[in-house]
């Protein structure tokens, strides 16, 4: 292409994104709001569905590449090169296209729901794509699909501003996004829409289903004319359900629900490792990617999302993960094989935490699908081996462990039940589904009370939970409820000035600071009444002597919900309020609670 088309093309396409533009902007004059909101999720759900193309398509060609090379050499040589680049290029991005950040993390849309009206930035449409398939496509063990749901709510949320949307509609389509991209990556609608309900929208009306039906739906449908059914996590083989099985269902659950807590924690230990590494970005990024290859080398399924490997489990010939490994020559026994599953199982966290904590970028749900599969191989396996009762459908625990992992990680067991059973074709294990999701779900509850992905924001009141009143207290800015022009009094001030004060203004609370502005007492109009009608108290009265210590201090840095604690145990109407030790200015539980019953009209989406 010669250096004079080059200009002539981006005009061109600059003019048709103007033209398409202009003719949304006319949609959205002449349609009903309700209707304009129909058409903006179909092409949100449009946009996530192409970008999970993009992501899919090019992890797959990777893995179909890298299976070829290892065939060849006999052992998973590539498998180890690749994620080091990947994620060597992927800081390399970040750095220098990106303004060397990167909002990693599916709480990243939680935290934008929760504290900026569903606003995400722009970058957010492009970056997690670029830097995700840099990552997993080139082998990193993580999963594409926590960067496609932030890809999708950014399209909705950008959109959204765009087309100057209200705030309820913004964090709408951001859902609309988040659903049609988890529809997309797994030709999932019902698992996308009950993801984006259970885990984005905690507080939603019926009408919200709608939209988020629709653009997952979309999604799907375009996900599944586009991409070829071998890129997808697919089960063809029919499913059926032995209720003498139970007991072993009720055990896979309660391990499950133990993993989802050692895998968490784990996680979060090694991400907090990496953090505390201050030597440089490539340096940490190369450390931890040559940990990663060591350990993908032993463990080549560890080498991407692992969906492929998961496929292998649950058909007859499992002995296939062993193939160009140091193993291959004992894959006939089964003890080899069970032990090689269970060491790989326990090891997926490590594989991810230094992917994401080196500074690549994915996710979490593809790993807990991998682990869960593995799981339930493992039990199935095990119990097969011994020969304890009757022979165990191996394929059935290892695709009912995927959802006990993804239900006890991320605490949302309805998107876990109907993912699964949507992804195997059918139904016929919705009864060990339900039982393997719950009992996990409980398991890990008991434990952590918030989902890995959501406990470091709820801890700092970042996010919402599944409590309504905490949820709109965490979305009131105290810093708009702060007045900071009171007037403020010396302790070396004269009582006469402050009464004289008090006749023309209608303070009724003076903080005392000294020197160095630290807040030292209270005066309280009623404490001044007895002394104001007697002139030689008033006179000489000083100030220490009518002041009296605050019941409560607020910090700058509490949240709402702690702010309305101390004013309940205060008593009071008025609370003062200090940043970094010193006197800022007061808060009104009134007005707080005024703030209160507005967003609690908006919170609900009609």
């Amino acid at each position: 292409m010669s250096a004079k088309k080059a200009p002539k093309i981006k005009v061109f396409f600059r003019n048709i994104f103007r033209q398409i533009e202009t003719l949304f902007f006319l949609f959205k004059n002449f349609l009903s709001e309700r209707h304009f909101i129909y058409l903006s999720c179909v092409i949100v759900g449009i946009s996530c569905a192409f970008a999970v193309i993009v992501l899919k398509g090019f992890a797959h060609s990777v893995f179909v590449f890298a299976t070829y090379v290892n065939g060849y050499l006999k052992l998973p040589y590539i498998n180890s090169i690749l994620p080091i680049i990947g994620i060597l290029l992927t800081v390399f991005v970040v750095k220098n296209v990106l303004d060397g950040s990167l909002e990693k993390g599916s709480s990243r849309i939680l935290y934008a729901v929760a504290k900026k009206g569903g606003i995400l930035p722009k970058k957010q449409m492009y970056a997690q794509i670029i830097t995700s398939s840099l990552t997993v496509g080139l082998g990193g063990s993580a999963g594409l699909e926590s960067p496609i749901t932030i890809t999708g709510a950014a399209f909705g949320s950008n959109f959204a501003q765009k087309y100057r949307l209200s705030q309820k509609d913004r964090i709408l389509l951001l859902a609309c996004g988040v659903a049609s991209g988890i529809a997309a990556a797994f030709n999932a609608p019902i698992a996308g829409v009950l993801f984006a309900i259970e885990v984005v929208l905690t507080d939603v009306a019926i009408t919200a289903f709608i939209p988020i039906m629709i653009s997952a739906a979309t999604g799907a449908l375009v996900s599944t004319i586009v991409l070829n059914e071998d890129v997808l996590l697919s089960f063809k083989q029919q499913q059926t359900f032995d209720y003498h099985n139970i007991p072993f269902y009720i055990l896979l659950g309660i391990l499950a629900g133990l993993v989802s807590v050692y895998h968490a924690r784990k996680f979060q230990k090694i991400e907090g490792f990496f953090k505390k590494i201050k030597n440089g970005t490539y340096k940490k990024a190369l450390f931890g990617a040559s940990i990663l290859a060591v350990l993908i080398f032993f463990f080549p399924t560890l080498f991407g999302e692992g969906y492929e490997s998961i496929k292998t489990l649950s058909n007859a010939n499992p002995q296939m993960l062993l193939e160009n490994t140091l193993l291959d020559e004992y894959k006939s026994n089964e003890w080899i094989l069970l032990l090689f599953v269970g060491i790989t199982m326990l090891l997926k966290v490590y594989a991810t935490g230094l992917t994401l904590g080196s500074g690549g970028n994915g996710g979490n749900f593809a790993p807990s699908l991998f682990v869960g599969s593995y799981l339930g191989f493992f039990v199935a396996k095990f119990f097969n081996i011994l020969g304890i009762g009757k022979e165990l459908p191996v394929g059935n625990f290892t695709i009912v462990g995927m959802a006990g992992i993804l239900s006890g990680l991320f605490h949302a067991p309805l998107t876990a039940i109907f993912l699964i059973g949507e992804i195997t074709g059918g139904y016929n294990l919705m009864v060990p589904l339900m039982i393997v999701s719950s009992i996990s779900f409980a398991v890990s509850k008991r434990f952590e009370t918030h989902s890995m992905d959501v406990k470091h924001l709820a801890d700092k009141g970042d996010v919402f939970t599944s409590d309504k009143d905490k949820n709109i207290l965490s979305n009131i800015d105290i810093l708009s409820h702060i007045n900071s022009e009171y007037k403020t009094v010396s302790p070396e001030d004269k009582l006469e000035s402050l009464i004289e004060y008090l006749t023309n203004s209608r303070q009724e609370v003076f903080p005392v600071v000294n020197a160095k502005n630290e807040l030292i007492g209270i005066i309280d109009f009623e404490d001044l009444k007895p002394i104001v009608f007697n002139s030689f108290r008033l006179k000489y009265t000083t100030i220490p002597e009518v002041m009296k210590p605050p019941l409560d201090v607020i910090s700058y840095e509490d949240g709402m919900e702690v702010v309305m604690e101390k004013f309940e145990n205060a008593h009071l109407e008025q609370l003062p309020v200090t940043k970094n030790g010193k006197y800022f200015g007061f808060i009104s539980k009134v007005h707080v609670l005024e703030t209160y019953r507005k967003k609690l009209k908006e919170m609900v989406i009609e």
